[in-house]
């Protein structure tokens, strides 16, 4: 785990050890863009470091969606404006409490006073390259970041290898903001070859298609009232056990 590894051109990745969390350094036309920047302090610092080597100078941040482990910054980073989508900014705002006692709970020597210190990303897309995805999977204001240009697709806590679609509890009828964002992702993907989830290893070539297909298939099958078969649950991954009877009881509820 650990170090920043330039996945595409500009696009720099670095893998956390608390669930595969990916930190994301973009280049843009001012300076570098961090996106979900995480997850422990250490880190943080550790990826501060590495940003520093770049020689590049942080603009700004961007949140992908309003859940802690997407809301962290570090003072290394800078005082530079940190954004989300303007639905994802307001929840984060809202529950920004219980944001920093998720973080100080599941996380260690995280700056809890710059926790969910978010505000609405412009119309235009300010300091964030390319096209935002917005959808309600996962998160209310939930985007994906999609930098045609250089063939990358940022998917936010989508098109895992290790998290099977995991729904919101927030919100109703997940299974159709599923298939509705899934949509939007496959017509991204046509653009791309490299590909980085939220959470877990990042995909090349057919395995972008292959990550759609797979999160495709589960909420196909939890809309036919069926049980998936997903490669990504098993024994090897009983904490995944209750999340997926949270799905199930969701889309027994349609």
């Amino acid at each position: 785990m650990g170090k920043l590894n330039e996945v595409a051109d500009g696009v720099w990745v670095r893998q956390s050890e608390w669930v595969w969390a990916n930190s994301v350094a973009v280049r843009g036309d001012e300076g570098l863009i961090l996106i979900d920047p995480g997850i422990n302090g250490s880190e943080l610092n550790q990826l501060a470091d590495e940003v520093d080597q770049l020689g590049i100078p942080v603009v700004a941040g961007f949140s992908t969606h309003p859940h802690w482990d997407h809301l962290l910054w570090h003072p290394r980073f800078g005082d530079v404006p940190r954004h989300a989508t303007p639905a994802a900014a307001q929840l984060a705002g809202r529950a920004r409490e219980r944001a920093q006692a998720m973080a100080a709970e599941s996380a260690s020597d995280v700056p809890l006073d710059l926790v969910a210190l978010v505000t609405p990303l412009p119309s235009d897309g300010g300091p964030v390259p390319g096209e935002i995805i917005e959808h309600q999977a996962h998160a209310i204001g939930h985007a994906a970041v999609l930098l045609a240009d250089r063939g990358v697709l940022l998917a936010g806590d989508m098109l895992s290898d290790v998290l099977i679609p995991l729904f919101d509890v927030r919100q109703e009828d997940q299974l159709r903001a599923y298939e509705a964002a899934l949509g939007r992702l496959s017509e991204a993907a046509e653009h791309v070859h490299v590909m980085v989830p939220g959470h877990g290893a990042v995909a090349e070539g057919a395995e972008v298609a292959d990550r759609l297909a797979a999160d495709h298939a589960y909420v196909d099958a939890l809309r036919l009232g069926e049980e998936p078969v997903d490669a990504r649950m098993g024994p090897h991954a009983d904490w995944l056990a209750g999340l997926h009877r949270s799905n199930l009881e969701q889309a027994r509820r349609r």
